[in-house]
């Protein structure tokens, strides 16, 4: 019960590392707002967290890449909760593997807006009510944030931008109390993961190859970045603040 009673939202919340991260801090107690735009999704993934408890899982049909909606989200999420602790950037999209001349400045920023400016505007909504509570920003960044990848350059580059903000915002909230860190995940087992997949050839040998990169072996689990948040959002983590934290199970190392 390390999140009772206390609210966080989680954008992207019904599926991937979102769903992860909702189900972690619904299992510690907490209020949790899960927004996305498909809502079958987000109502049973809702509605299956608030069964399992402790907690309480609140569905918010949100586009994010639109600013309005995710400003009313905020603030439907405070009406409904009484509070805000957390937010948790996650919503985004990783492209097809494009080079820089087959990406349309069209497409870059339509990326742009989806994964980094959400970022932005939703801390903007939420620093004022995270200034009452002290509490925290966690933004979904990615390792290719630092170490770039082959014909991705608009996804890397709004990656980079999310690390970027994060230490900005570290510095400018830090007098307010809040917290503002950054996760980068290397190769997790998610919908999107096994999407891009199924547009190859041997979806089954990459899936592999891309397990065999990890240290470990395999990839991460929703719920392992899930966990990571919990961490950063709590007491266990009161003296970081501007941390990009790497969770890429070693894949970096042998590089």
């Amino acid at each position: 019960m390390r999140f009772e009673q206390r609210a966080v939202i989680v954008t992207g919340g019904s599926k991937g590392i979102g769903s992860g991260c909702a189900e972690v801090f619904c299992r510690e107690g907490g209020l949790v707002a899960i927004l996305s735009r498909g809502r079958e999704a987000g109502e049973a993934r809702a509605r299956e967290l608030t069964e399992a408890g402790p907690g309480r899982c609140l569905f918010l049909q949100c586009d994010v890449s639109q600013p309005a909606e995710l400003e009313a989200a905020v603030a439907r999420t405070v009406a409904e909760f009484g509070r805000l602790d957390c937010l948790i950037s996650n919503a985004g999209w990783h492209p097809p593997a494009t080079s820089i001349e087959e990406t349309s400045l069209d497409d870059l920023q339509s990326l742009l807006q989806l994964n980094f400016i959400s970022t932005f505007a939703g801390a903007k909504f939420a620093v004022p009510h995270l200034r009452k509570t002290r509490g925290t920003l966690i933004n979904i960044a990615s390792m290719v944030g630092v170490l770039g990848q082959d014909r991705a350059a608009a996804y890397c580059s709004t990656k980079a931008a999310q690390i970027g903000l994060t230490k900005a915002l570290a510095v400018e909230l830090g007098g307010d109390g809040i917290r503002v860190n950054a996760i980068l995940p290397g190769n997790v087992d998610t919908p999107l993961m096994r999407d891009w997949a199924a547009t190859l050839e041997d979806p089954a040998g990459a899936l592999k190859r891309v397990e065999q990169l990890q240290v470990f072996g395999r990839m991460a689990n929703a719920e392992e970045i899930g966990r990571t948040a919990l961490f950063l959002a709590t007491e266990d983590s009161s003296f970081l603040t501007g941390v990009a934290l790497e969770a890429d199970g070693g894949a970096s190392l042998d590089y």
